[in-house]
C-alpha cells in the first residue's frame, strides 16, 4: 500500500517522534510511504537520514506525491487542511485534547475526513463532543521503541521537559521545586538525560496522551504528571506514577514523597516500564494504524 504523510511541525516534538516511528514500522510491513514536511523540518532531515522518501512540503509537490496513493495521513492541523484540498481518502490524527473549533472552514474539513485517529479516549470523547461519529474515530495509542538496557543505580537527577509551550507547566514546576528544596533539570534531549534520571515531572494545562510520558516509562525513570487530558490513561495513580494537581504545592509534596521513598519509586518504575512493553509499543502503534487503513481501502 502507497500513503502520503503530512506533517507541518518545524520541531522535533512527540508527534513528529510518532511520525518517524509510524513510517519506518509501515516501511517494515512492506507499504511504500512518502513523508511532507517543511524543508526546514527536523522531521524531514530526520526521514532522510533514515533513507525514507521524504519531500519538502509545497502544494504542488503534495498533488503529485499523491498520484498513485492509496490514501493520505494528515499528522497534525494544518496537515488536515492540506489533505482536506486533496481528492483522496485522507486519516487525521488528532493529539490535542482541546475542543474542535465551531468555524465555517473548521466544520468543512472535519466532514471532509475519512477517518480520524484520536491519541487517547479522551481525545476521542472531544471529537464525539464535536458532532463526529463514533464509527469514523478509532483510538490507536502512541507507542516507543524499546529503550536500552540502563543501570538504575546512581540516578540522581529531577528531569522535566524545557518547552516554550506556556500550557506545560514550566513556572509550576520551578515553584514545586522551590519549595521541595531541590534543582529541577529542564531538557531538551529526554532520550539521553534520562540514564541519569531519578524522577520525571511532567506537567501540562491540555495533554491528549503525553508521549514524554511514555519515552520516561518505557526508561523505567518514576513519573510524576498532571491529572488532565490522556494523562491518567498512562498513569494510574499510585500503580504506575503519581498524578497531581496542576499546584506547586500538590507537585512539591509528592516529589518529596518518591525522592524520599526509593522502594516507591522503584515499584512505579518497574510496574510501568511493564507496561509500556504490553500497551504502548512503537510496534503496537504501527500494526494498529495498519488495520485502520486497511478498513478504509476496503
Amino acid at each position: 500500500m502507497v500513503t502520503v504523510h503530512i506533517d507541518t511541525g518545524a520541531e522535533m516534538r512527540g508527534g513528529q517522534w510518532q511520525v518517524l516511528y509510524l513510517l519506518r514500522g509501515l516501511v517494515s510491513l512492506g507499504h511504500e510511504v512518502r513523508l511532507l514536511a517543511p524543508g526546514d523540518s527536523a522531521l524531514l532531515h530526520a526521514a532522510r537520514a533514515q533513507q525514507l522518501e521524504a519531500i519538502p512540503l509545497r502544494m504542488a509537490a503534495l498533488a503529485r506525491a499523491s498520484s498513485g496513493a492509496a490514501l493520505l495521513h494528515a499528522h497534525d492541523a494544518r496537515a488536515h487542511t492540506l489533505a482536506a484540498l486533496i481528492s483522496k481518502p485522507f486519516v487525521v490524527s488528532r493529539r490535542v485534547a482541546f475542543p474542535v473549533r465551531r468555524s465555517f472552514a473548521s466544520r468543512w474539513k472535519y466532514r471532509r475526513a475519512t477517518h480520524f485517529i484520536a491519541v487517547s479516549q479522551c481525545v476521542k470523547r472531544t471529537l464525539i463532543e464535536a458532532g463526529i461519529d463514533e464509527t469514523r474515530i478509532s483510538v490507536v495509542y502512541d507507542g516507543v521503541p524499546a529503550p536500552p538496557a540502563r543501570e538504575s543505580a546512581g540516578r540522581s537527577r529531577v528531569l522535566a521537559l524545557d518547552s516554550d509551550d506556556p500550557r506545560k507547566g514550566k513556572q509550576f514546576i520551578e515553584q514545586a521545586a522551590a519549595l521541595a528544596g531541590i534543582t529541577v533539570t529542564f531538557t531538551r534531549n529526554l532520550s539521553a538525560d534520562l540514564a541519569d534520571a531519578a524522577l520525571f515531572i511532567y506537567i501540562s494545562d491540555s495533554e491528549g496522551l503525553g508521549s514524554a510520558v511514555l519515552v520516561a516509562m518505557a526508561n523505567r525513570v518514576p513519573v510524576i504528571a498532571s491529572n488532565v487530558g490522556g494523562l491518567p490513561e498512562i498513569v494510574k495513580d499510585g500503580v504506575t506514577g503519581l498524578l497531581t494537581p496542576n499546584e506547586p504545592h500538590a507537585i512539591a509534596q509528592r516529589i518529596e514523597r518518591l525522592l524520599a521513598d526509593q522502594a516507591l519509586a522503584a515499584e512505579l518504575a518497574q510496574r510501568a516500564a511493564a507496561r509500556m512493553e504490553c500497551d504502548f509499543t512503537a510496534d503496537r502503534m504501527v500494526r494498529e494504524t495498519q488495520r485502520v487503513y486497511e478498513r478504509i481501502v476496503a
